[in-house]
């Protein structure tokens, strides 16, 4: 497992994080997402041999925030 952590921009609620959270803990080989509102990011604890970085951050960007 390893874990990065990726700025998540246009988060303005809780909805938001938990709109983030859900969409990264759907993907395949993601063990556990941690979005927080302030600063504005997600650490994202997962599988590279499943799914990579750019899944994660293409899931973000996908539903709707800005992935940095």
């Amino acid at each position: 497992m390893e874990t990065t952590t990726i700025k998540v921009g246009g988060m303005t609620c809780g909805g938001c994080t938990a709109s983030v959270t859900r969409v990264l803990t759907g993907l395949p080989g993601v063990a556990k997402a941690d979005v927080q509102l302030t600063p504005g990011q997600a650490t994202v604890v997962f599988d590279p041999r499943q799914v990579t970085r750019a899944d994660l951050c293409a899931a973000i960007d996908d539903a709707g925030f800005e992935p940095g």
